[in-house]
């Protein structure tokens, strides 16, 4: 039956007068849903307790060498090969397909690089960055281990640069060691302070597991967190945070639980105080690639004189240097007594001959000084009418490097030496000073435009480690340009090692150590007893920190040799107490 459009209203009407008069309440309305919650979860974090948060984070810079940038280039940067626990490298998959020797002659190695790998940015990792770090590395003073660069002849990009055919000079047996720490050659090419200013204070892009949400040197603290951007396996952890501290500080928060493990450079009363929490902390040594070093520059215009190298030589006491520069931390049980293996490294054996500068010799030194026209006058050598007088330089305030210029200074002024101590900014030292230009062996004496003074004796670190040939040539040899027929000898030219040393007569046995022509061991029983005698090169002791590991944690082992625990981090994770 069908209701008239006129009936309808009248019934919807009745219907609600009817509702109305009704006596039954309506329904109370339903209590509404209580809010979801708005708490997250705390992210999960590690907290590693370090010495320093300082600026400068350049892996390839010996002025910013410290755990902290070791840490950091582990956490964020890229690499072709990676070390082992062995000690042996092999190809990281996470960014590479392949990278082998494809041609003996001429030598050239061909690198496939994952398409998939970039930078945080969205830049491709790709063979321009391969050529930023080829360029800066050959060209630049002051880079850990530039030798095998300096062999480079070209770098061709294929593929839309993820091939890159890397051709050399001459066979290099350790190529493996090359391209470690990639940086972004995009941003960093035309930047305006340059490879000086790279890294100097953040990074401005990444390609590892981390990335950084947070840098404050201030207050001593970098945060990481998991690089969502990143293409291979997550971190296990959402966070890792590296937090300043003294000695005392550290070894409290390690009891606390503040701090799930510390990486310190350690004195014996450190030492004792992480060995007092007991066997809740797991204490290991961890060798760090770099040698403390007294370097006699010969060509400082005093110093080229061998017999006044030599003299001042058998006037340092060595062992009173290493006593005073590892403060009776780890470092006090790896003195360094070869020019070129350091302590750590397989094959390490004393090389130092017996006499100075292994112990001093004063009876020595004065014939010396004496032979190259000194006298001692009221205590003082003279020639001429002049104070013998010498420049000693350390990297700012960087230790143990201060510690150690300053005793030794008070050596040599004991001995009648003047003595003017400077201590510039690690990389003003590294690429000012010990890299002012010199002209038929020798630096200039007055200042530069830029104020820099040379610099007669420098208290430094050395890089050691990986491919031994690559040290022995990165820390005596000339660059290439030095020896090259037909150069102008006269020209000014920047020196190929820190110390300005360079002898033609012994560069041919370096670089056939370099090139695989002559064995490593037997260029090293050749050459270190030449180099010794050269009286150039002081070694002290490996620098070595302590990792004290807690019980809140799983997944940190001390890591591959001389590279520290930081390698794993992305396996690590918190555990109970």
């Amino acid at each position: 039956m069908r209701v008239s459009r006129v009936a309808a209203p009248l019934v919807a009407l009745l219907a609600v007068v009817l509702a109305a008069c009704s006596s039954t309440p309506p329904p109370s309305a339903l209590p509404s849903a209580p809010p979801s919650s708005s708490v997250t979860k705390a992210p999960s974090q590690i907290v590693v307790g370090v010495d320093e948060i300082a600026g400068g984070y350049n892996p390839h810079n010996l002025a910013d060498a410290s755990e902290v940038t070791s840490a950091l280039s582990q956490l964020l940067l890229p690499s072709v090969f990676r070390q082992k626990d062995d000690g042996t490298t092999e190809l990281d998959k996470s960014l590479m397909k392949s990278a082998q020797v494809v041609s003996q002659s001429p030598f050239v190695v061909a690198y496939e690089i994952r398409p998939e790998a970039s930078w945080s940015d969205g830049a491709p990792i790709a063979a321009e960055d391969f050529a930023y770090l080829r360029e800066q590395m050959r060209d630049q003073p002051g880079v850990l281990a530039p030798a095998g660069y300096r062999l480079i002849s070209d770098i061709q990009s294929r593929e839309g640069g993820k091939r890159v055919e890397v051709s050399f000079a001459k066979p290099y047996p350790g190529w493996q060691t090359l391209f470690s720490d990639l940086l972004p050659a995009h941003l960093l090419k035309d930047a305006p302070d340059g490879w000086k200013g790279a890294l100097a204070s953040n990074f401005p892009a990444i390609a590892g597991p981390f990335s950084i949400k947070s840098l404050d040197q201030a207050r001593g603290e970098v945060i990481l967190e998991r690089n969502e951007r990143y293409w291979e396996k997550p971190s296990a952890i959402d966070r890792i945070v590296l937090r300043r501290a003294d000695p005392q500080g550290l070894v409290g928060a390690l009891r606390s639980g503040n701090d799930q493990f510390v990486l310190s450079r350690t004195d014996g009363s450190a030492v004792q105080q992480l060995g007092a929490l007991g066997s809740a902390v797991a204490l290991h040594t961890i060798a760090r690639p770099l040698v403390a070093e007294v370097l006699l520059r010969p060509v400082s215009p005093v110093l080229a004189d061998e017999k006044v190298r030599a003299g001042v030589a058998a006037l340092i006491d060595r062992a009173a240097l290493i006593t005073e520069g590892a403060a009776g931390g780890p470092s006090a049980t790896m003195r360094a007594d070869a020019l070129v293996r350091a302590p750590s490294v397989p094959g390490y054996a004393a090389t130092i001959p017996a006499g100075p500068p292994s112990t001093p010799d004063a009876k020595k030194a004065e014939d010396l000084l004496k032979s190259a026209g000194y006298a001692k006058d009221a205590g003082t050598w003279r020639k001429n009418g002049k104070n013998l007088s010498l420049v000693i330089a350390s990297p700012g305030k960087q230790e143990p490097y201060a510690t150690i210029a300053k005793k030794l200074s008070n050596q040599l002024v004991a001995a009648g030496i003047d003595v003017s101590t400077v201590a510039p900014q690690p990389r003003d030292l590294f690429s000012g000073q010990l890299a002012m230009p010199v002209a038929g062996g020798i630096q200039q004496s007055t200042p530069d435009a830029a104020g820099n003074v040379g610099v007669d004796i420098a208290v430094v670190p050395q890089a050691v480690g990986g491919d031994t040939a690559s040290v022995l040539a990165s820390t005596f040899g000339c660059r290439p340009e030095q020896t090259a027929a037909g150069t102008d000898k006269s020209k000014p030219v920047v020196p190929g090692n820190a110390a300005g040393f360079c002898d033609s007569g012994l560069q041919p046995s370096i670089d056939a150590a370099l090139t695989g022509t002559t064995p490593i061991a037997d260029a090293l029983s050749r050459l270190e007893p030449e180099l010794w005698g050269q009286n150039v090169v002081v070694p002290l002791f490996q620098l070595a920190d302590t990792l004290a590991i807690g019980s809140g944690i799983s997944g940190v082992t001390p890591g591959p040799p001389m590279v520290g625990p930081f390698g794993t981090a992305v396996n690590w994770t918190r555990g109970p107490k």
